[in-house]
């Protein structure tokens, strides 16, 4: 379940190049703190997969809420 959760975040993820160095950022909106930045598009996508996916874990842990995803509730 965790990940088809992470798959449908990122569908969600948005990216930009930054104009001050051109490395690349990327977040998901809909999970506050998951971003990313690195020198390549790859890399940020691989960054921003690894992030969220520690994002989940900790709030698991935590028992802090989980916002859907495409109406995928990640503790269904």
């Amino acid at each position: 379940m965790i990940r088809k959760y992470i798959q449908t975040a990122m569908d969600h993820a948005r990216y930009e190049i930054l104009p001050d160095d051109g490395t690349y950022y990327g977040e998901i909106l809909e999970c506050p703190g998951v971003y990313s930045n690195a020198p390549t598009l790859e890399q940020c996508r691989n960054q921003l997969d690894e992030i969220l996916e520690e994002w989940i874990l900790f709030r698991v842990y935590k028992n802090l809420p989980i916002p859907q995803n495409d109406y995928l509730d990640i503790y269904e």
